[in-house]
């Protein structure tokens, strides 16, 4: 069983640039794969790899300025669930686009989540999932308002149109991993909002701790990596992505006369052109016949 960890931390760091390539000589000599994105504002990614190697690549994160108290999130992955590693420069960690966006300065009230089902069980508590569109789809928490948004640049956008929707209530946001609310409880602050409260370490921590006879959670948790999805216990979900536009699908989608495998399904059929759809028949072809000689093809950047 591999070990998959989930990590971020806001913090300065004057010449990110210069941390690139230390970092990712580390991951590649433990072995490790995954995502790192470094900007100005700090870490954010998610790696797996053996114990060891986990731990080793830690070790030197926390090395780094303003990191010795990082926090991450644990699971496992009966294989490798990235192809491999990249450690990216970003201009955010996790892209909001409201520069004045400083989670160092200000967030939201931690809730555990051993208290977070009675918040948001509140009559006064408005409940907000901060992820996109097509992660909300396929799982979110019962009563939750859902934004609709594509990207979580919409975010501010959507607040902004909606929040007299939200006169006089407490405002509880949750995420996948605990770094949106990061950036969206400060927004809101910002925007005069008094009583902001946001899930501690995100639905992963949720669905790690809270037995499911308990849980107000309902589907799956999308995961950007080859596992697609988690439930409870942490557990794979068995779903699968489209190949063209990354999205889960089910299998109501897969039986879409929209389905193609490798090239569409009926969440993306009309966002592509013919040329796309082309490209997209010819990398799943070379997949199959990667597959075919028992290699691994590493698809897309």
């Amino acid at each position: 069983m591999l070990t998959v960890a989930a990590l971020y931390k806001f913090t300065p760091f004057p010449d990110a640039a210069a941390l690139r390539a230390p970092l990712l000589a580390a991951c590649e000599e433990a072995g490790v794969k995954g995502t790192l994105l470094l900007a100005a504002e700090g870490i954010n990614g998610t790696i797996a790899g053996s114990r060891a190697g986990i731990d080793a690549v830690l070790a030197h994160i926390r090395s780094l300025p303003g990191c010795a108290d990082l926090d991450w999130k644990e699971s496992g992955a009966e294989t490798m669930p990235f192809g491999r590693m990249k450690v990216r420069l970003k201009r955010e960690i996790v892209t909001m686009g409201v520069p004045s966006a400083d989670p160092t300065a200000a967030v939201g009230h931690y809730v555990e989540p051993s208290a977070w089902n009675e918040l948001i069980s509140a009559p006064d508590v408005a409940v907000i999932d901060t992820r996109n569109d097509y992660e909300v789809a396929i799982g979110t928490f019962e009563g939750a308002v859902d934004p609709g948004t594509r990207s979580f640049r919409d975010f501010p956008a959507w607040w902004r149109e909606n929040a007299h929707r939200f006169h006089n209530k407490r405002i509880a946001m949750f995420c996948t991993g605990g770094i949106r609310c990061e950036k969206s409880t400060n927004f809101l602050l910002s925007e005069g909002v008094e009583d902001v409260f946001h899930l501690r370490g995100g639905i992963l921590k949720y669905l790690e701790e809270v037995p499911e006879d308990e849980s107000l959670w309902l589907g799956q948790c999308f995961v950007f990596d080859q596992r697609v999805s988690l439930g409870h216990g942490l557990k794979p979900g068995g779903l699968e992505t489209c190949a063209a536009c990354r999205r889960p699908i089910t299998a109501a989608d897969k039986a879409h006369p929209a389905y193609e495998e490798g090239a569409s399904c009926p969440h993306c059929v009309a966002e592509y052109s013919d040329a796309d759809r082309d490209r997209f028949r010819e990398r799943h072809r070379q997949m199959l016949l990667a597959a075919g000689r028992g290699e691994r093809h590493l698809g897309p950047s």
